[in-house]
Parts: structure tokens; C-alpha cells; sequence
């Protein structure tokens, strides 16, 4: 019988669960850039990802933090928690890259003096606009403790894991996150965390190992993304 298909976006398909209260993602491996402006396909980039999201996601919920992960299944599939998902992105910069080195005049690389959160409105055909506090409260897009809880366990997110990419050679430039709230009303961390919603950059030479390869027609993507995923599972394995 065919899985009922619940949504499919630009890099994920969800499919409906056998169990009531859970979803399976299916990570694809077409690329997009530019608001869907390039497209193209990276080989084998969707079980990396899920790969590299599912050791990462293993490694916040060990060290207190609530995702919807709940197991990795097939070759490229991820089940999770059902999420009524906040209608915002949240980014979090360490080091100016990027739209931030553009809007602000920043040379790409340079550190910044605090961590620095942005929240986006989740909105493909508005370009994603940077967005603040007053235009979620103005809209009703979420409740401020939601907000509130989100930006927290961004920044924990963020604390936990430039440290432990740092052990294995990657500098965790900036990154986008997703949250969700589940069916007992906790906010949990969602969607990805891979090359494709990071910018890693080699701790080294400054390499970038990440999407950017991509976006900038920089060749090596395949590579850069096998490259992240065996540092990940080191550092992951080093850590547990």
C-alpha cells in the first residue's frame, strides 16, 4: 500500500507514519539555491544529510535538548515526531558570511562580538524576509513563549555544537534552525541540520564544506558533503 505523501518541499518529502503522532522524511537530493532560482542534483546528498542530521540530532537529545528525532530508516529516510512547525526560520551567526556580510558591510570571516540570532518568515514566495518580535506578535504568527523557547534552545544548540564540530576540524559558521510544537505543547527542534542548512568551513584552511559549493559553482559538492558526514561521525562516535 502507498504511503500517503503529506508534503514534499525542496529538499524533503513527508510521508505519513503507521503511527498516529509521527512523520517519515525522505531527504531528497535535489539542490536549490537563490529562493529556487538554481536548481540542480547532488548525488547521494540526500542520505548524507540524513546521515549527518541523525548523528547530530542523537547527539542534542543525549545533551538535554528536544528534537523530533526518533530514528534513521532505510536508505535515506528519517522517522519523526509530528510537529505543528513555527511559521519562522531562526539563524544562528557566529561569523559573518553570507546575506549578514552583505547587508552590514562585513568582510566574510570575520568573527562577530556576540552570537547573533535573526528569525526569518517562512514564506518561499516572499524571498524569506528577515523579520523581528513586533511582526510575529503584529501577524500572530507565534505565541511569544514559543519565540521565546525557540531563540533558547538555538542558542544552546549553537553552544553544544561549535565545540563539537571544532573537534573534528569544522568551524560552524552560521546555521538555520526549525522548531516545532508537539502534541503535549513542548517546542522541539525540527526539520535538518546538515550542509545543506550550515555553513561549515575547515577549521584549517577555511575550506567551505558546505552548500556554498553549490550556490557559488565551486565544484567538490559531493565531496565537501562525504567530507562533513565522516568528520560528524567521528566527532559523534569520540563523544558518546
Amino acid at each position: 500500500m502507498e504511503t500517503a505523501k503529506l508534503y514534499e518541499g525542496k529538499a524533503k518529502v513527508v510521508l505519513a507514519d503507521r503511527e498516529d503522532g509521527f512523520v517519515r522524511m525522505v531527504f531528497k537530493d535535489d539542490a536549490t539555491a537563490d529562493n529556487g532560482l538554481k536548481r540542480g542534483r547532488i548525488a547521494d546528498k540526500g542520505r548524507m544529510n540524513r546521515d549527518i542530521s541523525a548523528a547530530l540530532f542523537r547527539y542534542l537529545e543525549a545533551h538535554g535538548i528536544p528534537t523530533h528525532y526518533v530514528e534513521a530508516a532505510g536508505e535515506r529516510e528519517m522517522r519523526v515526531r509530528r510537529l505543528r512547525m513555527l511559521p519562522l526560520e531562526f539563524v544562528v551567526r557566529n561569523t559573518a558570511a553570507g546575506s549578514l556580510a552583505r547587508r552590514l558591510g562585513l568582510p566574510e570571516g570575520q568573527e562577530l562580538g556576540r552570537v547573533v540570532v535573526e528569525i526569518y518568515l517562512k514564506n518561499d514566495a516572499l524571498g524569506d524576509p528577515l523579520i523581528n518580535r513586533d511582526h510575529i506578535r503584529a501577524l500572530g504568527l507565534a505565541d511569544d513563549g514559543d519565540v521565546d523557547r525557540a531563540i533558547e534552545l538555538a542558542r544552546r544548540t549553537n553552544d553544544l555544537l561549535r565545540p563539537l564540530l571544532l573537534s573534528c576540524g569544522l568551524r560552524l559558521i552560521d546555521f538555520k534552525l526549525e522548531f516545532g510544537v508537539d502534541a503535549k505543547g513542548e517546542v522541539r527542534l525540527g526539520d535538518e541540520i546538515s550542509p545543506d542548512t550550515c555553513r561549515f568551513w575547515d577549521a584549517a584552511t577555511g575550506t567551505r564544506l558546505d552548500k556554498d559549493r553549490f550556490r557559488r559553482d565551486m565544484g567538490g559538492v559531493e565531496e565537501a558533503y562525504a567530507e562533513v558526514l565522516r568528520r560528524v561521525d567521528a566527532a559523534v562516535g569520540g563523544a558518546a
